[in-house]
């Protein structure tokens, strides 16, 4: 996500061009809004459809969760509906919304703190930590599936900036930030509200926005680098990233320690949240995967998948030889040229149904 310093200028609004959820709205002659104001929950559920997958990614870049996504939204989508009547059209419909979500995910911040990563928490391991065990303390950045993303226009650099959006890099760097300044952030770089929408949004002053937006913008530049995933992936080419995905599963499902190490970076790091433990460097992550999950882990089976606008594989672990491989992790893979520059795997089972992958494999 290419996050610039500069300071932030107000954004002209194109009502003539824009679309119709993004322009005031005129209560009187929108029938629609008349029977969802009057308490038609399938007029407003026809309202709101359109911006519920985009809705959702907001949430999620917010929260660093799709529970917290979910939870999150379906609060706020409640709390629109009995708005409703309040509203008035004197914004669009979308800025409406999205001020409501924004409030339900500020609140969630404050009551719950930051998501984290294992390399947030403390300095890499040397060697291999043989029973590591979940820190549940701790709230945990989790993976976005693809699929989850709005469709948006059909133009390849709007769907790589959609997916820059939520790089774990990215997101990652936003759980640091306060809550207004990540809501600002996203509201005005991601979703392209001008800093006097947003102030209206949030309550605030055009100056507290574009405060909040300068010290937000040098915090996730210095996080984040210069270079995206999705950047990163269009000079790989499909046929390079799905040797490396296939290789990479393959690998792992034949315990073979050398094909592994050929596709990883000299400085790779391995992290498995909710694990504490963390490896950097070619030396600790194979010493890392030859003693536990390519020797001391049982057998596998792995899907290809897509995360976090970058390459996936999910993994299904047999771990008492009976067969049946269950949902184990989600590894979400970061490149540098055609290398692997990090493996993120989430151990959570649980959010295999929102990439529609089954929960066992033969």
């Amino acid at each position: 996500m290419d996050v610039s310093t500069d300071p932030a200028p107000d954004r002209p609004t194109d009502v003539a061009n824009a679309p119709v959820l993004e322009r005031p709205t005129d209560v009187a002659n929108n029938p629609v809004l008349e029977r969802a104001r009057a308490g038609d929950d399938e007029a407003f559920n026809h309202l709101v459809a359109p911006l519920h997958r985009e809705l959702h990614a907001h949430c999620y870049r917010m929260l660093g969760s799709t529970h917290d996504a979910d939870d999150a939204l379906q609060d706020a989508l409640l709390r629109a509906w009995r708005g409703l009547p309040r509203f008035e059209g004197r914004a669009s419909l979308r800025s409406w919304l999205y001020a409501v979500v924004t409030r339900v995910c500020l609140d969630t911040v404050a009551a719950r703190g930051r998501r984290a990563l294992p390399v947030d928490l403390g300095p890499a391991s040397d060697r291999a930590v043989l029973g590591d065990v979940p820190l549940g303390r701790v709230a945990w950045l989790g993976p976005y599936p693809d699929r989850e993303l709005a469709d948006g226009p059909a133009h390849p650099d709007a769907r790589c900036e959609q997916r820059e959006a939520v790089e774990l890099a990215f997101v990652a760097a936003l759980q640091v930030l306060p809550g207004n300044q990540r809501a600002a952030l996203l509201l005005f770089e991601v979703l392209g509200f001008s800093a006097a929408e947003i102030a209206t949004m949030m309550n605030t002053s055009t100056t507290s926005v574009n405060s909040a937006l300068a010290r937000a913008r040098r915090l996730v530049a210095d996080r984040v680098g210069p270079a995206s995933q999705q950047h990163t992936l269009r000079k790989i080419g499909d046929a390079r990233l799905r040797q490396i995905v296939d290789g990479y599963a393959t690998a792992l499902e034949n315990a073979d320690a050398d094909a592994l190490v050929a596709l990883l970076t000299e400085d790779v790091t391995w992290s498995m949240p909710p694990l504490p433990a963390w490896y950097t460097g070619i030396r600790a992550v194979t010493d890392f995967a030859v003693r536990v999950p390519l020797t001391g882990c049982g057998t596998w089976r792995h899907l290809p998948t897509h995360a976090n606008g970058q390459p996936a594989v999910a993994s299904y672990l047999d771990a008492d030889g009976f067969g049946t491989h269950l949902a184990w992790s989600i590894n979400v893979l970061t490149l540098r040229g055609d290398r692997v520059a990090a493996i993120t795997s989430f151990l959570d089972p649980g959010v295999f149904p929102h990439f529609g992958l089954p929960t066992s494999l033969p």
